[in-house]
């Protein structure tokens, strides 16, 4: 078994019918990919209707990391499974020390993430997980996606690539045409020279620029 990754999904959501929006189930869908087929996904603090989603939608997949979606928050996981608070790392861009190849060598059983990061301007979700005491680690100074944040703390962790050695794209601008184009506020892992963007992001980015001048 792999390394376990958590997000604490910190979105309003409600119970009356889908209730996770496009751009978030492809962020956390992208994360099954970033993490590996020998890893562990769990979603938590979900509503019913999120659960339901997601779980019908991470269908088991070779080639992806094992997804579970709970109601429950992290601490009943953590009880449910003996998991003592040193053990998990909260990924918290406030956090003093950073992220290093060491961290995953045995030290943190769980890493842990306040979902959504992905805020324009960032509105410190994590502070709510951060006030339970976790050991806490950031991954640099600029704001990233949930997706990006937990593909950056698997090559750390998982590849042993030092943080300061991941090739980033910051702010990209994704260019759908001549004269139709988005600014994206996050830095993203560099794949070829370009940010690695969930599957089906950039056709979303474009639909929803259309839609914003539906008159």
């Amino acid at each position: 078994m792999g390394f376990i990754y958590l997000i604490e999904h910190m979105e309003d959501d409600d119970d009356t019918a889908k209730a996770i929006p496009p751009w978030v189930e492809l962020e956390y869908a992208h994360m099954r990919q970033l993490a590996g087929p020998s890893a562990e996904i769990d979603f938590t603090h979900l509503s019913k209707a999120s659960r339901d989603s997601l779980s019908a939608a991470f269908a088991p997949r070779d080639g992806l990391a094992d997804a579970r979606c709970h109601q429950n928050g992290v601490r009943d996981l953590m009880q449910q499974h003996a998991v003592p608070l040193d053990q998990v790392c909260l990924l918290d861009p406030k956090a003093e020390l950073p992220l290093s190849p060491e961290d995953g060598d045995g030290r943190f059983k769980w890493f842990l993430f306040g979902g959504i990061l992905g805020d324009d301007p960032p509105r410190d979700r994590t502070s709510e997980l951060r006030a339970l005491g976790f050991p806490t680690r950031h991954l640099g100074p600029v704001q990233m996606t949930t997706d990006t944040a937990l593909g950056v703390t698997k090559l750390v962790v998982d590849d042993k690539i030092p943080l300061a050695e991941i090739p980033y794209v910051e702010f990209p601008t994704i260019v759908f045409n001549a004269k139709e184009s988005v600014e994206m506020p996050f830095r993203y892992i560099a794949d070829s020279g370009e940010p690695k963007l969930p599957p089906g992001m950039r056709e979303l980015l474009y639909e929803d620029l259309n839609k914003s001048f539906d008159f």
